[in-house]
């Protein structure tokens, strides 16, 4: 009996190593993964099945009476209910509109075109943004679900289609909102949250800088840059050791990187990352993180943070000189994470289904 499980378990990894191939082509060095039409169409699949799917929700609401505890998910948000929570629900769209622009012909394109208007429509954008209108709902989703919606409207922005373009116009009310409310939060964020899940504040200030300097945002870009060498400037000697947590998605100490490296000019990076990771503190980062059951929504989460040290990995090794012998070390760990969480993102749990595939994608993409 022993005998035969060993010979399912090869024949279903040699399967799902295979399907690898042909979703994915990996260039001679193996430095960099590159999404084939096939590989596309099967991850815009795994949002095009919840984005519009109610229930299971997981509802972030502070109800202020009755009448707040009896409306749905898609009441309160009728743009970006599906997916088990908000935030998951704008990085599938954010997914989705990527995906299209790098491939036209996706086998769902006219099925995604036809969500994303019913979606993204003025009547409904105008409702989500309404949403922080409330007293207490100025910290809802705060940081990481403002920070994909503008990482949806940079997305958007770049992209000369008569679709996109529509739903630009319709989603930049939220997104104006969601500025609006972070640029007064940055003033008063004395700490940063040093999480590995949603509340990381490095996480969040990347994507918002990124959107910042695309869309010319002067006033945000230097609020964003202020706030990050104030709180981390001085940062030294990473705790690495303590990470992960059992249901990080996000390494805290990768992410604080991945921010400077874009906040300091490379001569004034470089010096702060000599002081912030040792080579050993580097090294524990490149050990695989342990995904013991992909039907916790918890524990899977784990499967996220290879996605993400995977693109903060290749992020802060394109700065570092060519004789610096961490910017191997971090290329070579950075295609391992992938490598390591590519094949499991359709797990058949919808745990992971909802959420995952965006970051696989993210960490593909992502040429910075």
């Amino acid at each position: 009996m022993q005998k035969i499980i060993v010979i399912l378990l090869i024949v279903f990894t040699v399967k799902i190593n295979a399907q690898s191939k042909q979703f994915f082509t990996v260039n001679k060095d193996t430095t960099q993964f590159q999404l084939t039409i096939e590989g596309a169409s099967h991850l815009a699949s795994l949002p095009l099945k919840c984005i519009v799917q109610e229930y299971p929700n997981k509802i972030n609401h502070l109800a202020m009476g009755d009448s707040d505890q009896i409306i749905t998910p898609h009441k309160m948000h009728p743009a970006f209910y599906g997916c088990l929570d908000w935030h998951s629900s704008v990085h599938g769209h954010w997914m989705l509109v990527k995906l299209l622009k790098d491939f036209p012909s996706l086998t769902d394109a006219k099925k995604i075109r036809a969500i994303l208007s019913q979606n993204i429509s003025t009547e409904n954008i105008l409702k989500e943004a309404k949403y922080f209108d409330a007293t207490f709902s100025k910290s809802f989703e705060r940081t990481y679900g403002w920070a994909w919606i503008l990482k949806l409207q940079q997305e958007l922005n770049s992209w000369n289609d008569e679709d996109g373009i529509k739903w630009r116009n319709a989603l930049q009310p939220l997104s104006d909102t969601i500025i609006n409310i972070w640029m007064r939060f940055l003033p008063k964020q004395t700490y940063p949250n040093r999480t590995g899940v949603h509340p990381n504040t490095a996480f969040g200030l990347v994507f918002a800088l990124d959107y910042a300097r695309s869309a010319g945002n002067k006033k945000l870009e230097e609020a964003i840059i202020q706030s990050a060498k104030k709180i981390f400037l001085k940062d030294k000697n990473a705790p690495t050791i303590w990470e992960p947590d059992g249901t990080d998605f996000l390494s805290p100490s990768l992410e604080e990187a991945d921010l400077m490296r874009r906040v300091l000019n490379k001569k004034d990076f470089i010096e702060w990352f000599d002081n912030y990771f040792n080579m050993q503190s580097l090294q524990h980062l490149t050990v695989l993180p342990v995904v013991s059951d992909r039907n916790d929504m918890g524990i899977v989460h784990l499967d996220g943070l290879c996605f993400s040290r995977s693109w903060c990995m290749k992020g802060i090794a394109s700065v570092l000189p060519k004789t610096d012998k961490r910017k191997q070390l971090l290329i070579q760990s950075s295609i391992k994470h992938l490598k390591a969480s590519l094949p499991n993102v359709a797990s058949g749990a919808y745990g992971g289904e909802h959420w995952l595939a965006s970051f696989a994608v993210y960490a593909i993409t992502n040429q910075k």
